[in-house]
């Protein structure tokens, strides 16, 4: 059994005519449809895909200003602590300066009181060697004065000591 296949132009017409009526079909409301889906599709990636850049930028940026600002405060830091430190060295050498100038003030106004008192001491003490001096020279006067020629003798000889002076 052989099957011939014999070409038929009515079918071929009728066969085009469908083929044609399903592509017009499908162009219309098949095709139209799934190649605007497809374009929104792609535009929506696109847009997704440019709006990761964006993204993707934006964090760039914002890295690197955190990392100026980082750096920014590691200097605003460092000054501070230099300041800092150059305040504590002022302050502890104003605080040296004065106390060696008080110190200075209290051992010159130490070494002025001792100056005082031992003028006084030795004012007192030259009071004191005084008066008894002169009660010991009292004492012997009055046991060698007690006679008269004593008295005598002494006078001549107090008299011949001022001549020769």
């Amino acid at each position: 059994m052989e099957l011939i296949h014999q070409f038929s132009s009515g079918l071929f017409i009728i066969q085009s005519v469908i083929f044609l009526a399903l592509l017009f079909l499908l162009g219309k409301f098949a095709w139209k449809p799934i190649l605007k889906s497809i374009n929104d599709r792609e535009t929506s990636i696109v847009d997704a895909l440019n709006q990761a850049k964006l993204a993707r930028k934006e964090m760039e940026t914002l890295k690197e200003d955190n990392e100026r600002i980082i750096r920014e405060a590691k200097i605003e830091r460092d000054a501070i602590l230099k300041e800092a430190r150059e305040i504590k060295d002022r302050i502890v050498g104003e605080a040296k300066d004065v106390a060696k100038t008080e110190g200075d003030r209290m051992i010159e106004a130490a070494k002025q009181t001792i100056n005082a008192e031992k003028n006084a001491a030795m004012a007192d003490i030259k009071t004191q060697i005084g008066t008894l001096s002169v009660n010991i020279a009292e004492s012997i006067l009055k046991q060698k004065l007690d006679n008269s020629e004593a008295q005598n003798e002494l006078v001549q000889n107090y008299l011949n000591k001022s001549n020769f002076n």
